[in-house]
């Protein structure tokens, strides 16, 4: 969880450093962090699974991350819109309140303690450089949720997402508005259904395969100074290279290096790819009203491409959205190897969605040029479709 300013003084006003017998509070690359423990606890997390500030001092003493977890507001140019992370395991597991109904408590946190998402944000452009006139987006988010909740199977909604996003990516918008636009969104999703049999795609090449696995490493790298010596902040960063470079690489035999809970060296890369997922049974059943809701969540609140996704325009964020949904299944597929399953299980989808989706608009890097000429050569050569083929 990243501190504010204000989060800092009341940490410090609370005196825990002297109660923990060292800081709670890490600082990485120029921000503040609440401390984790080595397995990734947060150093306030309880035995109980009770937050130990607001356990003494109460809900409004916690940090202001906290308090809105697992809710997240973005600013839009008239409004600010609300959206749910699903690294929260309740959400995961839809349980607890609908999202309307804590719209008045988020609101309250905001005018309290984040007052910037209340302001005006720049306008949200369709792709870089154009911004997008009244409607259009409107009209193309409530094509593609029609989309997504059409009776196709998982598969080959996602494939779809990805063609979409890879057209879009390739056309010329910048001239194409108003009525026109709004045809042109009719037609894409209009031939989806026929159009995606007439353009079967190979598996990804290695080169494919390597951006996706860079990707996930950027997706999951969760780093956790446990110093503040800058030799020690130096060799994280060095770490941090060399990790990344093993999962760029990695292939066939190789092992994958670690991710989260599972130990270093117990899995490789071609055991994750040989890893099937079953169809038409109840756990895929689950898997499906899972991933469906996960994505319609994420669009509907906005997560996706505006201020709540690096300002991002909205071709380029649906691109990253593609790419993490290949990482997620990518993910749960290494969950299953580590298991030593041999098909794909909701729980191991669970994990992932919560994995990738806790770094969703919160990770700075994940906004840079990096990601971007990730994703521009991504788009090429059905380079989308080919790393989601196969993972759901």
């Amino acid at each position: 969880m990243q501190l504010r300013a204000a989060d800092v003084a009341r940490i410090v006003e609370q005196g825990w450093t002297a109660r923990l017998g060292a800081s709670p509070i890490a600082t990485f690359r120029g921000r503040q962090y609440l401390r984790q423990n080595t397995d990734g606890a947060c150093v306030f997390l309880m035995d109980n699974g009770q937050c130990q500030v607001h356990a003494e001092f109460g809900f409004e003493k916690k940090p202001i991350a906290c308090q809105m977890f697992p809710y997240m507001l973005s600013p839009e140019t008239s409004r600010a819109q609300m959206g749910v992370s699903f690294a929260c395991q309740s959400v995961v597991e839809n349980k607890g309140q609908l999202v309307n109904a804590q719209v008045p408590d988020a609101l309250r946190i905001a005018l309290r303690g984040l007052p910037e998402v209340l302001r005006p944000a720049p306008a949200l452009a369709l792709v870089r450089g154009r911004p997008a006139e009244v409607g259009e987006v409107e009209w193309f988010t409530k094509r593609l949720i029609r989309w997504l909740e059409s009776a196709a199977p998982l598969r080959v909604r996602l494939d779809g997402v990805a063609w979409i996003a890879q057209t879009l990516a390739a056309a010329r918008l910048r001239n194409v508005r108003g009525k026109n636009l709004r045809e042109l969104f009719d037609l894409l999703f209009d031939a989806l259904g026929a159009e995606l049999p007439l353009h079967p795609i190979d598996p990804p090449s290695r080169r494919q395969r390597a951006l996706l696995q860079g990707a996930i490493f950027a997706r999951t790298e969760d780093p956790k100074p446990l110093s503040q010596v800058v030799s020690s902040r130096w060799l994280s960063i060095l770490n941090q290279l060399r990790r990344s470079r093993a999962w760029r690489t990695g292939s066939g035999g190789q092992l994958v290096p670690l991710v989260e809970s599972a130990a270093p060296g117990t899995v490789t890369f071609e055991q994750v790819w040989k890893v099937s997922v079953e169809q038409d049974s109840d756990e895929s059943a689950s898997i499906d009203a899972l991933m469906t809701r996960w994505l319609r969540a994420s669009i509907e609140g906005g997560r996706v491409w505006g201020s709540a996704y690096y300002g991002w325009s909205v071709v380029d964020g649906l691109c990253a959205f593609a790419l993490a949904a290949a990482s997620v299944g990518w993910l749960a597929r290494f969950e299953a190897a580590h298991a030593a399953c041999t098909v794909v299980s909701l729980a191991h989808v669970q994990h992932a969605l919560r994995r990738i989706d806790r770094t969703a608009g919160r990770a700075p890097w994940l906004g840079r040029n990096s990601e971007r000429l990730r994703l521009a050569f991504l788009v090429r050569d059905d380079g989308l479709r080919r790393v989601l083929l196969g993972h759901f």
